[in-house]
């Protein structure tokens, strides 16, 4: 009997011992689904919290780039879309087409009165200037470097007067003069703006 008793007692030992086990195991996965869950959540803020920096940090280098994005080269001046630069010695009208195309522009068309008025601002010293603008190939008519005909003008009063053989066309002074394209003058070119990137 006491054996017997012995053994019930021993059977219902292991089996508490199991059931603690069982129990201990359960609790253990459910810290460690705790736990998991808890590093999920740290995990996920540590990330918004980097997300965020790299925000901070794109959004600062977008307007430094803003600051830097130039809609013209340096040296050029921008006016209605366009970017100009005005030339600081002087050639024939031909070598002065040249030379615009070597910067990858032409040389100046004029398309309206503020465009005028603004080149003509530039020039305080009354100089000379070539423009894109001469009847070389029919005299008479007047075609700009893109071969596109003339619409407005700007010609002085007497002008054009094609005294001496006058095919090129400079500004001068408040307007426009026929002028021989072997003469000497200061020049424009111009060509189109570039638009700073998406930022």
């Amino acid at each position: 009997m006491l054996l017997l008793i012995s053994l019930s007692l021993f059977m219902l030992l292991l089996t508490t011992l199991v059931q603690v086990f069982r129990i201990q195991q359960s609790l253990q996965r459910e810290t460690d689904h705790q736990e998991s869950h808890r590093l999920a959540v740290v995990f996920q803020e540590q990330m918004q919290s980097d997300l965020q920096e790299i925000h901070q940090q794109l959004t600062w280098m977008n307007a430094t780039m803003a600051g830097l994005c130039r809609l013209c080269p340096w040296d050029w001046n921008f006016f209605q879309g366009s970017c100009y630069i005005f030339s600081q010695t002087q050639s024939t009208w031909k070598a002065s087409v040249s030379a615009c195309k070597d910067m990858s522009a032409q040389l100046v068309i004029i398309n309206n009165a503020e465009e005028q008025k603004f080149l003509k601002s530039w020039d305080a010293k009354n100089k000379r200037i070539w423009i894109g603008l001469s009847d070389q190939h029919n005299e008479g008519s007047w075609k700009w470097v893109d071969n596109s005909p003339l619409h407005l003008s700007f010609w002085k009063e007497g002008e054009p007067n094609n005294q001496g053989d006058e095919d090129c066309v400079e500004l001068y002074g408040d307007g426009w003069n026929d002028s021989v394209c072997n003469a000497e003058n200061f020049w424009i070119c111009e060509k189109p703006s570039s638009p700073c990137p998406g930022l």
